[in-house]
């Protein structure tokens, strides 16, 4: 196996496109490291971006926030102002593993890993986050939900790498929430879960909201119509049972030893509906 270590996203960019054999990208490693050991991926060429300074950092710029592809989680929480404009988003990210497992994982490296049962994505489709995609042709900026395309695929060509995931200004009254549901207390993978970003008017009623599902597809699931349900009120009990029966139509699970087609189904739209209240109360919902 060869190993590099570019100081630049172009030159790892080139270093991808170029290589002859399965060649991979290194951020944290929390996930590439364990399937290396485990024998599942032998890699011909390892391409270590966290010497590049465009994947190190957290820049603030006209209240957006762009996120490098290496910046582990512990920075996410760790940053006041990303995580007041953010709560969900960060939140989301911080469930990724152990306190270890925050001192090194990435978002990037989730969304890339392409699971359905991610974390960081669902919250990060319903933020409208943008990837910005670095490769042999160039720039691109890609919605975050267009980047995986099916359990541990995703959409990016020969050659390009993540380069940082970045996060649109706040309205005034938005807020933002995730949540899970898994078997044990901690350091567990979805068996499904739920992203909810809105906007509030002054009066209180709901004029934007993004809802995204995770774990009940091969990939994450942007439920409009489960969106536009609660869109035009102030998140009523009627208007919170049309959200949780739209997000069950979303829904195609599986049936596996960790949950039932029929309880993931239902546990989705019982966490969409809990993620929305939190998302509207912080918000400044009442």
């Amino acid at each position: 196996m060869k190993y590099e270590s570019p100081k630049t996203t172009k030159e790892a960019a080139q270093l991808l496109a170029k290589a002859k054999g399965e060649a991979r990208v290194l951020a944290g490693g929390t996930d590439l490291l364990v399937q290396m050991k485990s024998g599942a991926v032998e890699p011909d060429l390892l391409v270590d971006i966290k010497r590049i300074k465009a994947t190190q950092e957290i820049k603030k710029k006209d209240g957006a926030f762009e996120i490098g592809a290496s910046v582990p989680g512990m920075a996410l929480r760790d940053h006041k102002a990303l995580s007041k404009a953010w709560p969900g988003v960060v939140e989301a990210a911080n469930l990724i593993g152990s306190d270890q497992v925050q001192g090194r994982c990435t978002m990037a490296g989730n969304l890339c890993n392409a699971s359905p049962a991610a974390d960081s994505v669902p919250a990060l489709v319903a933020a409208k986050a943008k990837a910005k995609v670095v490769g042999p042709d160039g720039r691109r900026t890609v919605p975050v939900e267009k980047i995986p395309t099916g359990p541990g695929s995703t959409s990016l060509k020969k050659g390009e790498i993540i380069e940082s995931i970045s996060l649109p200004k706040r309205p005034a009254r938005s807020g933002d929430a995730y949540l899970r549901f898994i078997p044990r207390t901690e350091m567990d993978i979805a068996v499904c879960s739920a992203g909810v970003n809105l906007t509030l008017s002054p009066s209180g009623v709901i004029k934007d909201a993004r809802v995204a599902v995770g774990a009940v597809a091969p990939t994450v699931v942007l439920a409009n119509k489960a969106a536009k349900a609660i869109i035009g009120t102030k998140l009523d009990d009627e208007a919170l049972a049309k959200l949780a029966k739209e997000v069950e139509k979303v829904c195609s699970p599986i049936d596996d030893k960790r949950g039932t087609i029929e309880f993931r189904t239902e546990v989705a739209g019982v966490l969409a509906r809990r993620a929305a209240k939190i998302a509207y109360e912080r918000a400044g919902g009442k």
